[in-house]
């Protein structure tokens, strides 16, 4: 990590790879990661952290299984969400989307439990930029 300003676009100039999240920096004990997303993840959950959204450009769509049943929340750019801990969660997005992600160094992109996960969505803790 670098302790000097990083421009956005230059992080998402530097990768082109989908569903593959780079991390930008590291506030306390928490990842701050970019990543370029279209398609559909996987649905997946993460137990015991709170997941948050920023969409920076684009639509993101994120299905959620809640306790009253099954919803989708839609992030045109500019917008935020938080999943919480414990839900059941599917990111999509048809015609693309660049996200900025705040998750505890080391979660899994798949999460702790998740359906198999399709060959086009990385399973990682997050890439290094550069």
């Amino acid at each position: 990590m670098t302790n000097e300003p990083i421009a956005l676009d230059d992080a998402f100039a530097s990768f082109d790879a989908l569903w593959s999240p780079r991390i930008v920096s590291r506030v306390n004990d928490y990842d701050v990661r970019v990543t370029k997303v279209r398609g559909e993840h996987v649905w997946h959950v993460h137990d015991d952290t709170d997941e948050f959204f920023l969409v920076l450009d684009g639509e993101l769509r994120i299905g959620l299984r809640e306790a009253g049943g099954e919803r989708t929340v839609v992030l045109p750019a500019g917008s935020v969400f938080t999943v919480p801990r414990g839900t059941f969660h599917k990111p999509s997005s048809l015609d693309g989307a660049r996200i900025l992600l705040f998750e505890p160094t080391g979660t899994l992109t798949v999460g702790d439990r998740h359906d198999e996960v399709p060959a086009h969505v990385d399973a990682t803790t997050g890439h290094e930029l550069g």
